[in-house]
C-alpha cells in the first residue's frame, strides 16, 4: 500500500479541537492529513469532506474560488455535530500544482474561465485522484461517508477509489462578486450543483 500512517496528534481550531493524521503517499511522495472529531470508527456514516489544497483559497483569502469558505464550512460542520473527518489532500489546482494554477489565473485574468484556461494550458479540467481517500479512512476506521460536496464527479471519482458514499451534503457557501463566474462555470461545464445568483 503506498499511503502510510505516520502519527497523530491534537489540533485546537476555531471550531473546535481536532485530531490530526498524518499520512504520506510513497508513490507521489505527497503528505496528506484527516481531521477528525468524535468516534468515527462506531459503523455509522460518517459526515466528511475530501479537501484538495487550495493555497491562494484556504490560506491567503482569496475570493477568486469558494475553496476556504467550504474547508472553514466542513470543519465547523464536523465540530457542531462533534462527529466527522476532512481529508486534506495536497493536490492544488484540481491536480495541476501552485505554479500552474498562477498560470492559469492569468488566462483567467484575461478572459478565459476556469476549464478554458487548464485547457489552454494543456491540462484536464479536473486532474485531480482520490485514491488515498480509501486507506486514510480504512486506516481511520471509517466504513461509509456522508460526503460535503457539490460536485457529482467527485461523489463518482471517490466512489470508484473504493468509498462507500452514502449521501451527498450540499456545502454551498462563499459566493460573491469575484467568484460568481467562476461558480457559474462551475455549474454549466463542470455540473456542480450550485444555486445561480445573477443579481451579483
Amino acid at each position: 500500500m503506498s499511503i502510510k500512517y505516520i502519527a497523530s496528534c491534537q489540533l485546537p481550531t476555531p471550531f473546535g479541537t481536532f485530531t490530526m493524521h498524518g499520512f504520506e503517499d510513497s508513490n507521489t511522495g505527497k503528505e496528506h492529513v484527516a481531521l477528525s472529531m468524535g468516534d468515527i470508527a462506531n459503523g455509522q456514516p460518517v459526515l466528511a469532506r475530501m479537501h484538495s489544497e487550495c493555497l491562494t483559497g484556504d490560506a491567503l483569502f482569496s475570493l477568486r474560488c469558494d475553496c476556504g469558505f467550504q474547508l472553514e464550512e466542513a470543519l465547523r460542520s464536523v465540530a457542531e455535530h462533534q462527529h466527522g473527518v476532512v481529508l486534506y489532500l495536497r493536490q492544488e489546482g484540481r491536480g495541476i500544482g501552485l505554479l500552474n494554477k498562477v498560470r492559469a489565473y492569468h488566462l483567467q485574468d484575461q478572459g478565459a474561465d476556469t476549464v478554458e484556461a487548464n485547457e489552454q494550458l494543456g491540462f484536464g479540467a479536473d486532474m485531480r485522484n482520490y485514491s488515498m481517500c480509501q486507506p486514510m479512512l480504512e486506516h481511520l476506521g471509517v466504513k461509509e461517508i456522508r460526503l460535503m460536496t457539490n460536485n457529482p464527479r467527485k461523489v463518482n471519482a471517490i466512489t470508484e477509489a473504493g468509498v462507500n458514499v452514502t449521501e451527498r451534503v450540499t456545502i454551498e457557501v462563499g459566493r460573491n462578486p469575484h467568484n460568481h463566474n467562476y461558480l457559474n462555470t462551475k455549474a454549466s461545464k463542470l455540473g456542480h450543483y450550485l444555486t445561480h445568483q445573477d443579481d451579483l
